[in-house]
């Protein structure tokens, strides 16, 4: 079991916030704040210096940190980056990390860096292939890392095996922990037409280490696109406290904001409704 963030509740799980430039003075400035952890993508802050690093160095001294990457490529052909893995392990090790987590999908292709989130096929070969990936990350780092479920709007061909099926599998195979993101559940449940709640107890959750949720937009056709740039809805939020329960642990969760970021005031309001439902569910 990982060593659980320091808050005073233990007993149910924290609530935390990305960490973004456009938000870390306020952050920072502000007294109280419902966040209790801030979530810090390390390829913002490998080799940083200037203002950047002053304010990721001042709010480390003030919040607990989980790291999240965005090009980890689990299922890439690619070789690992040797440099960039020994910086990053620099990184977690200088930010006291428990874990480092990163998103299940394609990020690279041909050389080239893809600047999206591709998913990946539900194939017994991808799974063999990220499953490897993973394995020589964790060795490399000398970390726990976790998975992250994501989005998609559309099917790659050839699967064997539904998607949450295929999450499990990788998970297992790896040895790994799972990153839950429900938003990302919720989004391609209404996608792809599946009873979330089936995907969620499908999962392997025993190894849930962090949950994410966020907000999303709609197209005029129905499409659900993850863009982290709207609050949470109350679907999302429902299916979240309908997950805690079945979870062994009290897993941090974080309010992914990316996009359209509001005063922290009102993420604010977010993040006292997700504290009400963390306190509400471990009772």
């Amino acid at each position: 079991m990982l060593p659980r963030l320091t808050t005073d509740t233990p007993e149910r799980s924290p609530v935390g916030l990305g960490f973004r430039f456009a938000l870390a003075e306020t952050l920072l400035e502000r007294e109280s704040t419902n966040a209790e952890f801030i979530e810090v993508a390390p390829e913002n802050y490998v080799g940083a210096g200037g203002k950047r690093r002053r304010l990721l160095d001042a709010a480390t001294e003030r919040f607990d940190v989980v790291s999240h990457g965005l090009c980890g490529d689990f299922s890439g052909a690619a070789p690992v980056d040797d440099d960039l893995t020994l910086a990053l392990k620099h990184f977690l090790r200088t930010h006291r990390a428990r874990w480092y987590s990163d998103h299940l999908c394609l990020t690279h292709a041909a050389g080239a860096e893809l600047h999206d989130l591709i998913p990946l096929p539900f194939t017994t070969e991808a799974v063999q292939r990220a499953a490897g990936r993973i394995r020589e990350l964790q060795d490399r780092l000398d970390l726990p890392l976790a998975v992250e479920n994501v989005s998609a709007y559309v099917r790659m061909p050839g699967a064997e095996m539904d998607e949450a099926t295929f999450v499990k599998s990788v998970v297992e195979h790896a040895g790994c922990h799972l990153l839950l993101d429900v938003n990302n559940v919720y989004v391609n449940s209404q996608n792809f037409g599946f009873d979330p709640d089936d995907y969620i107890d499908a999962l392997p959750l025993d190894r849930v280490v962090q949950i994410h949720v966020a907000g999303h937009h709609r197209e005029d056709d129905g499409l659900l696109i993850d863009t982290h740039g709207a609050p949470i809805i109350d679907p999302v939020y429902e299916l979240l406290e309908r997950t805690l329960p079945k979870l062994p642990q009290h897993p941090p969760i974080l309010l992914e904001r990316d996009h359209h970021i509001p005063p922290l005031a009102e993420l604010d309001v977010e993040l006292k409704t997700l504290r009400e439902i963390a306190i509400r569910s471990a009772s």
